[in-house]
């Protein structure tokens, strides 16, 4: 059964609204910046509906946690945070949704290019801003200071989908061969 257009605007919009919502609780505790707290409802909104979803979630998200609490900084992390979550958002749509990767695969592969769409970005907007950014910059902001949230999307993320497809409360892709057995 498909889902209907309004069942994912209510997803898109509750996962918005953790985009907002779990970095305020994780910042209290003196644990944001580290666990990527917003990461993981722009990469459900993505498995659960679809790309175009995921990229709203994934732009939009970063720009509603910055107007309504100041996290992000407006500039120059807002928009690199917002392009990196939106590859978030469509990859893990197009990868799981689209081409029928499984969840891990997809997960992976939408963390690796959302990294690298923000090292470009904030190689870019840190320029911009007159500050310094290279390669040591980006490996430690994007692997080795993420490594509690990286471990986190790899262990919740997939547990989430799973446990709210079984839960009958989000629906399964159906599986595409990506390569025909009769090539």
């Amino acid at each position: 059964m498909k889902q209907s257009h309004t069942k994912h605007l209510v997803v898109t919009a509750f996962c918005l609204a953790l985009c907002v919502v779990l970095p305020m609780a994780f910042h209290a505790i003196g644990a944001g910046q580290a666990f990527l707290p917003m990461h993981i409802p722009v990469l459900l909104c993505g498995f659960l509906c679809g790309w175009p979803y995921g990229a709203f979630c994934g732009l939009l998200g970063p720009l509603l946690s910055s107007l309504f609490t100041g996290m992000p900084a407006f500039f120059p992390n807002m928009p690199a945070m917002m392009l990196e979550l939106c590859a978030y958002g469509v990859l893990t749509g197009l990868m799981y949704r689209r081409m029928g990767l499984n969840l891990y695969l997809s997960l992976i592969c939408a963390m690796l290019g959302g990294r690298a769409v923000s090292g470009a970005a904030n190689a870019l907007l840190l320029g911009i801003a007159g500050r310094p950014y290279g390669l040591s910059v980006f490996l430690s902001a994007s692997f080795v200071t993420a490594l509690p949230g990286i471990l986190i999307q790899l262990v919740a993320g997939p547990l989430l989908v799973a446990a709210l497809q079984r839960a009958g409360l989000a629906e399964k892709p159906r599986r595409r061969k990506i390569l025909d057995s009769k090539c």
